[in-house]
């Protein structure tokens, strides 16, 4: 099965979808490498979320059995945890804000972290503001205050020696973007519960790595959770924030909240969690859909041998990505401020906007933008398939963390 039919199988599977109860599905594949492309495209098929007072809507539970042509062997408990985790991201996304408010979402994380026996370290309210500028700033004026959700897996004791790599995932978690100040229109609001698909995609391929132990690398997920509200303590433009990588920035547009909150999630990331390989994931621009379309993420990597990784993870999982160009010094112009060290926006918009929302992120990481191995997913587009979440990037990072 070739990554892109995995779409196709979703195409089926929806119109096959159960109203409510379990649902057993068997998919044959060429080789073991697509089992996690045939879990991802029968998860996302199958929506775990639903208020419908008739019950339909939803599968209560989806089982899939992989079959291979050449006999090789499928990894089935990953197959099945992602399979799962998929399916609680989709239904994370697909919950409106009144349900999924950002304590609701660390309650999540609690959750996960508790099930798989992995740690947690939540930094909020007095822990969060005295240096987080960019969390802070964008999510002060909620009544449902910003937090930054640190969540760590180590491998067994008898597989430390066995440890290569330290994961870090980043993600955004803009649980709803009115736009803040800069507010959106009547008609580019809707939609915005789905604006924290980052984070979502990072905590679903968290549980599905750390439930399995199917990796001996240390894995660290990085939920950046705020809502962009408006309100009296909303952050205004020309309001100069200090992020936590001690950069001031001339906020000149509150609806590019994403790469705030993302700038002081790596900052934290090379401060104290030491990755080897560090990966950001957003739903961070729309220029990403006119970029690389509705079905492959855009990826934006310091490293042409990690880009080419992601690139492969992409095609055996079905979550597909391309590249975007990598040229930091034809874009780093585009935030020029005369007060602060740098604004948040752009100005100019038809200059590449994908690469220069990368570019914003890096400039908060020092010089592990230089010396460590860092790809940026901009999956704006892909979190979504006409109304319903598809639960991107679980399998994606899955994959990576099995294959680096």
């Amino acid at each position: 099965m070739l990554s892109t039919l995995a779409h196709a199988m979703t195409t089926v599977v929806k119109g096959h979808a159960a109203k409510g109860g379990r649902v057993h599905i068997a998919v044959f594949v060429p080789t073991g490498d697509h089992a996690l492309a045939a879990g991802f495209a029968v998860a996302s098929g199958y929506p775990a979320y639903s208020l419908k007072t008739s019950g339909a809507g939803a599968a209560t539970h989806v089982d899939v059995t992989v079959f291979t042509r050449d006999g090789s062997a499928v990894n089935y408990p990953v197959v099945a945890a992602s399979l799962d985790s998929t399916r609680l991201t989709a239904a994370l996304v697909d919950m409106p804000t009144s349900q999924l408010n950002t304590d609701e979402f660390v309650a999540v994380a609690r959750d996960v972290a508790a099930e798989v026996g992995a740690g947690i370290t939540v930094l909020q309210h007095e822990t969060l503001t005295p240096d987080f500028g960019g969390l802070w700033g964008v999510g002060k004026a909620s009544t449902f205050l910003p937090a930054l959700v640190i969540l760590e897996y180590n491998p067994p004791a008898a597989d430390a020696t066995l440890r290569k790599e330290d994961i870090v995932l980043v993600g955004k978690g803009i649980v709803y973007d009115t736009g803040g100040l800069s507010m959106k229109d009547p008609t580019n609001m809707p939609g915005m519960k789905r604006d924290m698909g980052g984070a979502a995609g990072v905590l679903g391929a968290f549980r599905t790595l750390a439930l399995t132990k199917a990796t001996h690398h240390r894995v660290v997920a990085v939920l950046c959770l705020a809502e962009n509200s408006v309100g009296p303590l909303a952050t205004r433009p020309d309001d100069v924030i200090t992020l936590y990588s001690g950069k001031t920035v001339e906020v000149n547009n509150t609806d590019a909240e994403g790469r705030l909150v993302l700038g002081d999630g790596v900052a934290y990331a090379v401060k104290h969690l030491n990755p080897t390989y560090l990966f950001t994931m957003a739903t961070l621009t729309g220029a990403q859909g006119i970029a690389t379309g509705r079905k492959h993420a855009a990826i934006f990597c310091n490293n042409d041998e990690l880009e080419t990784t992601v690139l492969g993870a992409g095609k055996r999982t079905g979550n597909l990505t391309s590249p975007l160009p990598y040229c930091p010094e034809f874009f780093r112009k585009e935030f020029t401020s005369a007060v602060a060290d740098m604004k948040n926006s752009v100005g100019d918009r038809a200059n590449a906007g994908s690469s220069c929302a990368g570019t914003f992120i890096a400039s908060h990481m020092g010089t592990y933008v230089d010396t460590g191995k860092w790809c940026h997913v901009d999956m704006a587009y892909p979190v979504h398939d006409g109304e319903r979440a598809t639960g991107y990037g679980v399998a994606l990072f899955t994959d990576l963390a099995l294959h680096l």
